[in-house]
This record gives structure tokens, sequence and C-alpha cells, in this order.
């Protein structure tokens, strides 16, 4: 079985991953769930032949490292693939991404969301766990910026997803690995490169943050993502990366530049046939600036909870608007809550 075939069936079966594994048969993600949609086990000789096929010239440093990061079109469905080793032989984690890039309104985010293509510097982080999301919400808004402004938009990716086409802006796409050697090293020469938009695929150490805040500073629109479930915790998140003698220093810069955090999870929808989008939306305002730059990061969701006149959401009011909508089920919501029991009583 090659890859083209295996990602047809995928697509065809509306599987968001597919998991390859020696001795074992195919597994879908399908809704969030995975299935075995053939008993066939592959063999450690099958699954070897398909990170062959997959890798090419990498072949060698998948098996020098373990594992290899890559993206890839099958069956005219764009992917993303981890491929690494295990007892056993060589395992694959795929996944299918959104054919083209995704229209900023049809993700379901709130309609404050789409203003983000619209700021002209400051950071926009978009978090949550990994599969809910991110990379389409990010795609989707810069590819909003591409379509509208004359700008010049850099990506720095790990690996490259999405696949934009130069509009109205000119985009260029880096990989790590490929096209440089770190997110670091790359967002230190994006400041070369004459850039009006950044998009960092993850802000994942100090020098990379640092690097982005600078960036930030001087006049550039920056997007990134963090691997974090709220608002509060995406600030606490950046700021403790650096040694406690320059956390005060960092808070201020970032009160000064971060501009908005949307924080998603996707849910399993009441009646069992996809998953719906949940997120808190931070809008930074002067209240909040302030909760950056004090430390007092704890009182951040109160605010959120307060400003909703300017689009922001906490994801507790989002959850809870969802069972409302009969989107999702009460427990789904209570399970997905940072604050369970004030969750439950508003959907019991």
């Amino acid at each position: 079985m090659r890859l083209e075939e295996i990602v047809s069936i995928a697509s065809e079966a509306h599987a968001s991953d597919v998991h390859i594994s020696p001795n074992d048969p195919l597994r879908f993600r399908i809704h969030g769930a995975l299935k075995i949609l053939n008993d066939t086990p592959l063999s450690a000789e099958e699954c070897d032949e398909l990170a062959r096929a997959a890798t090419g010239d990498g072949y060698d440093r998948l098996v020098a490292v373990g594992e290899y990061d890559m993206a890839a079109t099958y069956a005219g469905v764009r992917c993303r693939l981890n491929i690494y080793r295990v007892d056993g032989g060589y395992a694959i984690a795929l996944r299918l991404l959104a054919e083209g890039v995704p229209e900023l309104m049809r993700l379901g985010l709130p309609p404050v969301v789409s203003d983000f293509a619209t700021y002209q510097k400051g950071i926009v982080l978009v978090t949550g766990e990994t599969g809910s999301g991110k990379s389409t919400t990010l795609a989707a808004i810069v590819n909003e910026i591409n379509r509208t402004r004359p700008d010049h938009i850099i990506t720095l990716e790990d690996p490259i997803e999405y696949v934009y086409e130069s509009q109205k802006s000119l985009v260029n796409q880096r990989e790590i690995g490929r096209d440089t050697e770190s997110f670091a090293a790359g967002l230190r020469a994006i400041l070369r490169e004459d850039p009006d938009v950044i998009l960092v695929g993850e802000m994942r150490d100090l020098d990379t943050i640092e690097t982005a805040l600078t960036a930030a500073e001087t006049g550039h629109l920056v997007f990134g993502t963090l691997h974090t479930q709220s608002a509060a915790d995406s600030v606490d998140r950046l700021v403790d990366v650096f040694p406690e003698a320059r956390q005060r220093q960092i808070r201020m810069q970032l009160s000064m530049t971060l501009k908005a955090v949307v924080s998603q999870q996707l849910l399993p929808k009441a009646t069992g046939d996809g998953r719906a989008l949940a997120c808190e939306i931070m809008i930074v305002n002067a209240a909040i600036r302030n909760l950056i730059r004090e430390a007092k990061t704890p009182q951040i969701e109160n605010t959120i909870s307060t400003t909703a006149s300017i689009g922001s959401i906490t994801m507790d009011a989002d959850l809870i608007r969802l069972v409302r909508a009969r989107t999702i089920s009460a427990a789904t919501a209570i399970e997905a809550a940072h604050d369970r029991d004030y969750v439950s009583r508003q959907v019991r």
C-alpha cells in the first residue's frame, strides 16, 4: 500500500490523522477518536518502505536521528508527517491538512479575529494543545493579509504546512532544517529581510521569544503559537522562559507589544458528527497591559470576562454558549472547562 492510497482512503473517511505502525493495522483519527478501518496489519518491511518513500534523501537522517518531520502532498491532499523509530521498525503519524488555505470567516472563529489581519505591529498568539487547529487559524489570518495588503510576509515553519501563493503581498516561506538552522537563527535573519509580517511556527525558546519581542517593538507584526490552554498561561509561559532577573523587563516588553491571544480547543459535537471550535480571546487593553506589567496574570481571566464589548471572551463563556446552542454536550463542556464547577452550574 502506498501513501497516496492511504491518504485517499483517509480523506474519504474524513480522518484528520493516520497512524501507521509496524505489525498493526492502519488507524485513522475521525472526529477525535482512533478507528481501525482495515484489520490487515502492516509488516515492519512495509512500514520501512513507506518511510523510505516519504523521506527520500532524508532517510539517512531518519536512521541517524530516529525521527523526521516533513510535509508533502499525497492524492491531492497536503499532509504533515512525523516519521519515528519504534521497537520493531518505523512508525508514521500523518496529519491531513485542509485543501488550500481556508477562508478566515469559514472557521467558526468570533468576528473580532478578522481584525487581526488589519494590525500593523505587535504580537498575536494562537495557542492550544496539539490538534486544536492553531496552524489553520494562523494560515487563514496570514492569507487574509496576503489577499488584502501590499506587505512582505515571511514565515518560519517546522515543517511548512499550508503553501501560500503571493497575491497582494509577497509571501516567502522558510522551513526549519532545510532553509534555516532553527527558529531563533531564522528569526534573527528575518529582521534583515525587510518583512512587514512575520509568522513564527512555535515560540519555543528564549532566543526566539526575545527576537520576536524585538521585532514587534521595531514595528513588525508577529504571529506565533504556544502549547498553552489560556491567555494567562500564555503570558506566564513567555515570561517564565527568562531568568528571574530579566522577567520584569520582559513583562514590560510584552505588555507593550502583545495585541491579542486566541486559545483554542476542538471538541466533539453533540451529534457525534465532527468537532466544534471553542476559543478564548483576549484583546489586550490598558487594564490587561497593567496586569501583565505587575505580574497579576491570575486576574486576567476576570478582566477578559468584563471586556466582551471589545471582542474578548473567556473559554468557559464560549463553552456555555456552545452548550446553549446545542452544538456540544454539557458533559463535553464541563470536561473542557477551566472552572468546571462554574460551567457545570451554568449548563446543568
